[in-house]
């Protein structure tokens, strides 16, 4: 045998219950505002403390308006703050500037190639499979051409 409901009976109930506040609920909300109230003076969002245990108490059972996000009344224009890094970054050119250009030409310049004023190496000479050798004295010089060693 099933069970059914009496005619006209349902067990969707859709109302909202009217809350009953007891001595104990009102007790414990009274001290959930007062920490509540604490915690945002303690995290600087003075705007989120509660002035009154009703609204307080509003807030707990869902019984506030939010303000519709579409109304342009509520608008703020986001303006945007700079990042830690960019504060940083500018202290930092600050504290070291660029270098300035020179004007002759810039900051940096081509490094001059070494040149030799000695007296005692008369040139370079090429040897076999392309070695540089120095050249002392003009009997030195020969023997490189003849390829001796």
């Amino acid at each position: 045998m099933t069970m059914h409901l009496a005619q006209g009976l349902s067990t969707i109930s859709t109302r909202k219950r009217k809350v009953k506040i007891t001595k104990a609920r009102m007790a414990e909300l009274h001290e959930n505002w007062r920490q509540h109230n604490k915690r945002m003076k303690q995290s600087h969002m003075h705007d989120c403390c509660y002035d009154t245990l009703e609204e307080y108490i509003d807030y707990c059972y869902g019984r506030v308006k939010k303000p519709d996000p579409r109304d342009r009344k509520y608008f703020k224009p986001l303006r945007r703050t700079p990042d830690w890094r960019e504060i940083a970054m500018d202290d930092h050119r600050k504290k070291y500037p660029s270098l300035e250009l020179a004007p002759e030409g810039g900051g940096c310049r081509k490094k001059e190639s070494p040149v030799y004023t000695g007296t005692l190496i008369k040139g370079i000479a090429t040897m076999h499979k392309s070695n540089a050798v120095p050249v002392i004295d003009d009997q030195h010089m020969i023997d490189i051409a003849r390829m001796r060693r």
